[in-house]
């Protein structure tokens, strides 16, 4: 059974349920029951509503915004580790030297310019990404040290390549989006459900309860709209998480 059928199989026995109590009790009822020491119990489902659909949407608001901070984290190590390979190689000859820190300005533009505009639209990372850290790997691996200084640097070089690839690898695992689809229809149909019960409590037409029920609907759509834009884990456009990689290209 998928997810979709199971929830609303679920639905449709709670409100089912809640229905067949209400109507036997009802029946039960004696015909002259005095109804007016019966509390009212409107104001107090609306208020639980309200309550329970806030709890919700918070939850929603800081899973998002902790995947947001973790993909840029991921960001920051890939950069970080392009950056100190840039660094170390210094101690090498010129030629070898200006490989290496060519394959990663490669490296870094594919990423900043095609890369990211794809991981962001098809959640996936290229392949010719993969191909350029290979490159950038198999020339670092490939000379042997010639210097006892360039000993000492070639081991750190590959483990920053190895921290790169890791990275990278997070990247790829993080790209799709963080909420399902099932949680989305929570979140929409919660906030309808929400806002249409201030039509229940008989709403009138002044100023001041017109201006409360719509900055309330406001508030909502920012909500969602605040969720649906850290929704994307790496952003929504590709200037939003790429800064690192950018000061990487600059430096």
């Amino acid at each position: 059974m998928t997810e979709w059928f199971v929830l609303g199989l679920a639905m449709v026995l709670a409100c089912a349920i809640v229905l067949a109590v209400t109507v036997i009790r009802h029946r039960r009822v004696p015909e002259d029951d005095d109804t007016s020491e019966t509390p009212d119990v409107l104001e107090y489902m609306v208020m639980m509503v309200g309550v329970v659909y806030a709890i919700v949407l918070g939850l929603a608001i800081a899973g998002v915004w902790e995947a947001r901070g973790a993909a840029q984290d991921g960001t920051r190590d890939e950069a970080q580790a392009l950056h100190e390979i840039s660094r170390r190689v210094q101690v090498y000859p010129a030629d070898a030297r200006e490989r290496v820190e060519r394959d990663v300005r490669r490296y870094s533009e594919h990423v900043t310019t095609v890369e990211w505009p794809h991981m962001i639209e098809e959640h996936r990372l290229t392949d010719r990404g993969g191909e350029l850290l290979d490159t950038l790997r198999r020339d670092i691996a490939r000379r042997p040290p010639a210097s006892e200084l360039e000993a000492q640097t070639y081991q750190p070089l590959l483990d920053q390549v190895a921290a790169a690839d890791e990275a990278r690898r997070a990247r790829a695992d993080n790209a799709e989006e963080t909420l399902p689809g099932v949680v989305w229809f929570g979140l929409v149909a919660g906030a309808f459900v929400t806002v249409g019960l201030i039509f229940t409590l008989q709403i009138r037409r002044s100023s001041r309860e017109l201006l409360l029920a719509g900055t309330f609907s406001a508030l909502i759509a920012f909500l969602l709209f605040l969720v649906w834009n850290f929704d994307a884990p790496f952003g929504r456009t590709a200037s939003e998480t790429t800064t690192a990689f950018q000061d990487l290209i600059s430096a």
